[in-house]
């Protein structure tokens, strides 16, 4: 029974304390600069926890993590991407780039930072468009996510607790700016951080400690489903085998498809124009590690020992108890080993994850509509407005979106989603900042081909998205138009590469940008950078 007097202390103090974080970054939000990049002042450890938080949602706790009670630890290769890619090769190697360089172009946004180096209106509004049109995708299992947690443990109406977030996000964000979103995900960040490292020790506990669970993982190996086991599933505890269908799904779309599209993503590479200076990006390296660290570990341990714990008390496999539905491992998990108290913990770490997440996803959309969508059109109207009514056409999407989406599609969507922008925005992200010889045309057939390819492989190739979309179907009579690997090669592996090849040999052929332009976005790059308040005098 849901204790509703625990319940509301929880949640008020919770809501307090996000609400006057949120009601800080309103008072310094005087104008746009402020909304969209938090004034480019923001220190660098509040940035790595908001980085960190924003980027591990409830799509990896609860999504991944269920995923990897069904395909075992070979997730772990995802929780060493995240960290190595995610935060060190991304803080390191990119984000002082693409910091000093969108602030020698004054851009907001990733989109407005590429059409402006390669001087192109198209890739602007273009990338604006496939993130204001397809993140709602992604938006919508976090959002499910979390609502799948509330409805396990607080035994709610799943489509109240969808509203109830909505409500929630588009509060927040609409009310703070990027400011009030970065300060209340440091906050939750933490919440978030608490309830992981505990929800990792009390299952090792369950399950009889770390060489107890792993071998008793490793001996109910002969309980993988006849399903799965034709598909190349060897065990919880062993590698697909090699280019079978389930390690194609696996290490193609879940491993490389997220593991590679984080880089890319265009709500984390925000938070690198929000930042003074390289020292400051380079303080946030060790928090922003510990934190993924523990967050996508923590989810992708915990998920394959449920196992364990419901073979054990159960006689059921975890997708078994869960009733099919990946999506409810995790929570189903919880709610059996967890004393109510830390349930209503948990639920607040969910929470956190989800709303850090969604908050930052319906900013990045509200501000893809109002600078990188109207601006470009050049819509004249007030642009805080314009960002603000692009919240709400973002909460709406997200939400119609969790309520249509099928069952188990966390994991897949947020892989979809991941790998269409490394496709689509990376190579041409990584000519912006290394590559001087890139060209407009070349910057926009790349960036025109990444997107063109990964939506034809995810409708005609790509067997988990072509069937259900029934396009393929449709106009050729079949649901795929290739056969096997290709109907589990993740688009990512193909279209990058071509929007890659494009972005080179037509750079090759074709003619540069103006010298003096070039030098403009590259100014300071190379050298000592100052700090934005050196820059501007203060």
């Amino acid at each position: 029974m849901v204790n509703l007097g625990i319940l509301a202390v929880i949640l008020v103090i919770y809501i307090g304390i996000v609400s006057y974080l949120t009601y800080l970054g309103s008072q310094q939000t005087k104008n746009v600069e402020d909304y969209a990049v938090a004034g480019r002042r923001m220190p660098g450890w509040i940035m790595a926890l908001s980085y960190a938080s924003t980027f591990i949602s409830t799509s990896a706790i609860v999504g991944f993590g269920g995923a990897a009670g069904v395909f075992g630890f070979t997730l772990l290769w995802l929780a060493l991407l995240n960290s190595l890619l995610g935060i060190f090769v991304a803080f390191i190697l990119l984000g002082n780039p693409i910091r000093q360089m969108a602030n020698n172009l004054k851009s907001h946004t990733l989109a407005s930072m590429l059409g402006e180096r390669y001087q192109s209106k198209f890739i602007t509004w273009f990338i604006g468009l496939m993130i204001f049109l397809l993140m709602p995708a992604y938006t919508g299992v976090v959002l499910v996510g979390g609502a799948r947690f509330m409805q396990e443990a607080l035994q709610m109406n799943y489509q109240l607790a969808l509203v109830v977030l909505a409500v929630i996000v588009a509060f927040y964000v609409s009310w703070g700016g990027l400011k009030g979103v970065m300060y209340a995900d440091a906050f939750m960040c933490g919440m978030m951080l608490l309830g992981m490292v505990l929800l990792l020790f009390k299952t090792y506990a369950v399950v009889g400690g770390v060489t107890t669970g792993h071998q008793a993982l490793t001996g109910i190996a002969n309980l993988v489903p006849e399903n799965l086991a034709k598909g190349g599933h060897l065990g919880w505890t062993a590698m697909p085998k090699w280019g079978s269908p389930i390690w194609w799904t696996v290490i193609s779309t879940i491993v490389m498809g997220v593991g590679i599209g984080v880089l890319a993503q265009p709500q984390l590479t925000l938070r690198f124009l929000t930042v003074p200076s390289r020292q400051a990006l380079n303080r946030a390296v060790l928090a922003g590690g510990i934190s993924v660290f523990f967050f996508t570990g923590t989810a992708f341990m915990v998920g394959p020992l449920t196992n364990v714990f419901f073979y054990q008390t159960t006689g059921k496999i975890a997708i078994a108890a869960a009733q099919g539905n990946t999506d409810l491992i995790i929570p189903t998990f919880i709610n059996s080993v967890m004393p109510p108290a830390y349930i209503y913990l948990f639920m607040v770490t969910l929470l956190s994850a989800a709303l850090t997440t969604v908050l930052g996803l319906i900013h990045v959309q509200s501000v893809a509509f109002s600078r990188d969508l109207l601006a470009t059109w050049n819509v004249k109207a007030n642009p805080m407005l314009l960002s603000r009514a692009g919240v709400y056409i973002g909460t709406l999407g997200a939400v119609v979106m969790a309520f249509i989406l099928p069952p188990s599609i966390i994991a897949r969507a947020t892989a979809f989603w991941f790998g269409i922008c490394a496709a689509g925005i990376l190579p041409a992200l990584l000519g912006a900042i290394f590559w001087r010889r890139v060209t407009k045309t070349a910057a926009v057939l790349s960036v025109a081909s990444g997107y063109g390819v990964s939506i034809f492989g995810f409708v005609f190739l790509h067997a988990a998205e072509a069937v259900p979309f029934g396009i393929s179907k449709a106009l050729f009579g079949k649901p795929t138009l290739l056969p096997f690997p290709w109907t589990h090669v993740d688009p990512l592996f193909y279209s990058i590469v071509i929007s890659a090849s494009v972005l080179i040999i037509t750079s090759f052929v074709g003619k540069p940008l103006p010298e003096e332009h070039v030098a403009k976005c590259f100014h300071g790059m190379g050298r000592r950078e100052r700090t934005v308040g050196e820059q501007v005098g203060v």
